[in-house]
């Protein structure tokens, strides 16, 4: 059951890879943008604190939406 599950999950990642996921990127860029350069006045430092945000708004994209996927089972 939790291995067919997986495959699921899998293959609905690939087809979201396919046709949404593209969306995200530019939004994920401009927000760490934006927001290292609040914080910063620097460029090199408005940077290093995009790269930063951008790794977590990724990382935190990666954890609520294996969350929310399997949630909709319920539904």
């Amino acid at each position: 059951m939790i291995l067919a599950m997986m495959n699921l999950y899998l293959l609905s990642l690939a087809s979201i890879w396919e046709a949404k996921v593209w969306y995200a990127a530019p939004l994920v860029v401009a927000i760490s943008l934006v927001y290292g350069g609040t914080r910063h006045e620097h460029i090199k430092e408005i940077i290093l604190q995009a790269i930063r945000s951008a790794i977590w708004v990724v990382g935190f994209m990666g954890i609520i939406f294996p969350l929310i996927y399997v949630a909709g089972f319920w539904n």
